[in-house]
């Protein structure tokens, strides 16, 4: 008898993304089937090859595997100890449609900068509090996806918009408590999602959620030396919940609020 998979699939607040899956198959191999979205591929472990289109491929490690929505494929592991996989499932209008049949000619793409976005949007979809960090990490991954899908991968030019960039921190200034998605902040400020992003970073050398999450950071920790309970100052300045805070608070400052509230 064949050891259990390992499945966590969950289904993220952030438009455009359908479906995450998260899975150690030892044994199992996939049918002949489709998707009616874009199945956005990374493995951790072992080889999954699989056929589409009547060609064999393989999806690598190093790899970032791309399939598009209804084209039959299968999938099984050329390892005994089966494989690893992340996935995020894209809808459709996610990726430009006239690209689907060279995504079916090759759908796995050697470019180590896609694989290590693809590994941090997943990081930022298993956290319900990171909308605005899962949307901008999405948008720079379709970015990339298409550049390769074209054939015209260049070093980016980012035009500086330092208008733009001010617009959106007196914007995420204004919603520090209660957040904003880069869909909506774009929509408000009539700015194309991806320039938003890349003009933000090019006038202040970081990203808009890391601008975000240290703002709120910097409102906690005031709270925390004031006596409020970590739970308490973690929903108060606009984190998800306690664990929220936890998760950004060490990896900033290398210690617990807890810990940081027992110093004082």
């Amino acid at each position: 008898m064949g050891s259990a998979a390992e499945i966590r699939a969950w289904r993220p607040n952030i438009p455009g993304v359908a479906e995450v899956l998260h899975a150690h198959f030892p044994d199992h191999a996939y049918p002949p089937h489709t998707h009616d979205t874009w199945t956005l591929l990374i493995v951790d472990s072992g080889v999954v090859a699989f056929e589409l289109e009547h060609h064999q491929h393989g999806a690598l490690r190093n790899l970032v595997t791309l399939l598009p929505p209804h084209v039959p494929h299968d999938g099984r592991s050329v390892d005994a100890h089966g494989f690893r996989k992340r996935v995020v499932y894209l809808e459709a209008d996610q990726v430009d449609g006239s690209l689907v049949g060279r995504a079916v000619g090759h759908p796995g793409i050697a470019d180590p900068l896609l694989r290590e976005r693809v590994s941090a949007l997943h990081v930022s979809l298993a956290h319900p509090g990171d909308v605005l960090e899962a949307e901008s990490r999405l948008v720079l991954v379709r970015e990339r996806l298409e550049a390769h899908l074209r054939q015209d991968v260049r070093a980016t030019v980012v035009l500086r918009d330092a208008g733009l960039a001010r617009r959106l921190r007196d914007l995420l200034d204004a919603r520090v408590h209660e957040g904003i998605g880069l869909t909506e902040a774009a929509t408000l400020l009539g700015a194309h999602p991806t320039h938003l992003v890349r003009a933000f970073g090019q006038e202040y050398g970081i990203a808009p959620h890391q601008y975000l999450t240290g703002r709120r950071l910097d409102q906690a920790r005031r709270l925390l030396l004031d006596g409020r309970r970590p739970a308490d100052a973690a929903i108060e300045v606009g984190f998800y919940d306690q664990a929220h805070l936890n998760r950004h608070f060490k990896r900033l400052l290398g210690t617990t609020p807890a810990a940081y509230a027992r110093s004082a």
